[in-house]
């Protein structure tokens, strides 16, 4: 079920104090099974995520891709000015040339897989270039 359609409610017979109850009738029908596919329409295919006891989407309501407007940033902007990621970020490789060809904001932060001579490095954009961290030894415990 998904949600409801506005242009299946109508007001013809229902808007003045002369209009006939009997005529309202079927407007009244069709708003109600609007109604109810609003309420069925929680947890819903074209509907809308429900809410936990604390207020929050459920994991399972959740896409596992955003994807923005073409023409905007998706922008997350917590009230406590953090994001946390609980495990890992993968950033998709760059080139220097697809970096240097992007539209760039001071702070943003790439993987880069020629950028130290060659080789791969972080980037960092520093408001007027790409700034190689490159990269230390292997990990080890």
């Amino acid at each position: 079920m998904g949600w409801g359609t506005a242009a299946n409610v109508t007001t013809v017979h229902l808007d003045q104090a002369t209009d006939d109850p009997s005529q309202a009738r079927v407007e009244l029908y069709n708003a109600l099974i609007e109604l109810t596919a609003v309420i069925n329409g929680r947890n819903t295919a074209n509907g809308v995520p429900g809410l936990s006891a604390s207020s929050k989407i459920t994991a399972s309501q959740l896409p596992n891709t955003i994807v923005s407007d073409s023409s905007t940033d998706l922008a997350l902007q917590p009230a406590t000015t953090r994001v946390t990621i609980e495990d890992i970020v993968n950033l998709n490789p760059r080139t220097v040339s697809e970096l240097n060809a992007l539209t760039s904001v001071e702070g943003d932060v790439a993987y880069c897989s020629n950028g130290a001579s060659g080789q791969k490095c972080l980037a960092v954009y520093t408001g007027s270039a790409w700034k190689q961290v490159t990269l230390g030894s292997t990990i080890s415990t």
